[in-house]
């Protein structure tokens, strides 16, 4: 497996995989002459969802990678019995499994995997023959963690076809790290002629960028060998988001405090947005009838409270919520709701103990201005008044905010009376952006159901 391989890969695990697991229940749908109704989609929303999420931890793309195929084969079949596991679990316990044909589920069911495994195969025969693996020789300059780590990588996938032979550090051995398991070749001034002398093939110089110069001294006497030379860069010692390696007009760059989603991801965080957006718009939109009525009748002023709020890149948005008390603090001064708080109506502990205050939100989410998942919109006042508080607080402003969040289903849902509380608070949220993927999202919605019937730290 070559890099050149890791976009095809990576258009599998993003469009092709869910487009045949949602497109395969509709031929098969089509095949034994059912229509497609509402039941059929809320199937494919959750195939989408659970799919993906499974597939995500399984990682059946490990094994092919490393041209394992019957091992590949063995997770993808794996994974989507889980997914079938799960999925009639919930068609259980929910009563859902009597909405549909036996038939065209189980057909569903048999087809999956089978076209899931040949689309794959297919594209893999198709590819041209790739040179024959050859074990790389490689050297690392620099005993120090990074160093270490690059190692260790290469010993534990052996798909990469690396060999460490060893280390050159200029230190004496008293001042190597912990964990050092290969041996040192020898001081930096030695490594040209140990490189010309056993053929090395890879040098990967993993030293900190206050070493420019001794760098530049070491490229220049590498030009005389025909080794390829690689730099680790020390970016670990920063506090890294969504690290990556990209490039600008051929430049390239490492990104070291990112959003995580970015092109394909967008897409799919994007498509997930609207799908249950739509769909919970479309079931609730009787009760959120009631709820504006009830709110109109009970106490004087408007039905939908508009607040300003940061959304992405810290850009002005207007969030809506039905309006759960008697003023309309959106100023420079808003005080957050309290137990017991005098402002808030009778309808309005209702709708808040409830969380059915929130549902106007799917709306900002159909508009783009939310996302389902991600951390909570705060108002302008207290984004301006924490911001100068709390260090990395404008970060969580990298991605849309949600209308539930990692915080709020890990305790932190309501009012954060401290500053302690906010800290935490944020720190949830830049964990969310750290290590986003579908199956956070899909936990998230999970927990979030929990915690709203429990009613935690709402009022």
């Amino acid at each position: 497996m070559t890099v050149n391989d890791i976009p095809l890969i990576s258009f599998f695990q993003r469009v092709l995989d869910p487009l045949i697991v949602m497109g395969t229940l509709y031929l098969s749908a089509v095949l034994y002459h059912e229509p497609f109704s509402g039941y059929m989609l809320v199937l494919m929303i959750l195939a989408f969802f659970i799919s993906s999420a499974v597939y995500q931890h399984i990682d059946p793309y490990r094994t092919w990678r490393s041209g394992r195929m019957w091992a590949y084969a063995r997770d993808t079949v794996f994974g989507w019995c889980v997914t079938i596991a799960v999925l009639l679990f919930l068609g259980s316990s929910s009563g859902l499994k009597y909405y549909y044909d036996e038939r065209v589920v189980l057909a569903w069911f048999v087809a999956v995997p089978v076209v899931l495994l040949s689309s794959h195969i297919a594209v893999r025969l198709a590819k041209r023959p790739e040179r024959s693996k050859e074990v790389r020789s490689a050297v690392v300059v620099g005993v120090n963690d990074v160093g270490l780590k690059f190692a260790g990588i290469c010993e534990r996938h052996p798909n990469l076809f690396m060999q460490v032979r060893g280390f050159f550090d200029d230190r004496t051995d008293d001042r190597h790290p912990a964990g050092l398991r290969h041996p040192v070749l020898g001081k930096t001034g030695e490594l040209t002629e140990y490189v010309r002398a056993h053929g090395i093939k890879m040098i990967f110089i993993s030293q900190p960028i206050s070493a420019q110069p001794r760098i530049r001294r070491l490229i220049n006497e590498l030009q005389d060998t025909t080794a390829s030379v690689y730099f680790l860069p020390d970016v670990y010692i920063f506090d890294l988001m969504q690290a990556r390696f990209d490039n600008v007009g051929g430049m390239p760059v490492i990104a070291i405090c990112e959003t995580p989603f970015m092109g394909v991801n967008s897409t799919i965080k994007r498509a997930s947005d609207v799908f249950l957006a739509g769909v919970i718009l479309l079931l609730l939109s009787p009760l959120m009838l009631a709820i504006a009525l009830a709110v109109k009748l009970s106490s004087p002023g408007p039905v939908i409270f508009r607040q300003r709020r940061y959304g992405l890149y810290g850009e002005d948005i207007v969030v809506y919520k039905f309006r759960s008390m008697t003023v309309m603090e959106n100023d420079g001064n808003v005080v957050q709701a309290r137990r017991n708080d005098g402002r808030v109506t009778r309808i309005g502990s209702i709708l808040r103990r409830t969380s059915l205050d929130e549902l106007p939100q799917f709306i900002n989410v159909l508009q783009g201005r939310m996302s389902i998942v991600g951390p909570r919109p705060h108002a302008v006042a207290h984004n301006e008044q924490y911001r100068k508080l709390i260090k990395g607080y404008m970060l969580r402003h990298k991605v849309k905010p949600g209308i539930t969040g990692w915080a709020q289903v890990n305790g932190l849902r309501g009012e954060t009376a401290t500053l302690d509380k906010m800290q935490a608070r944020i720190q949830y949220d830049l964990d969310y952006l750290r290590n986003w993927s579908l199956w956070l999202d899909l936990w998230i919605v999970i927990r979030t159901v929990k915690v709203v019937l429990k009613r935690e730290n709402a009022f």
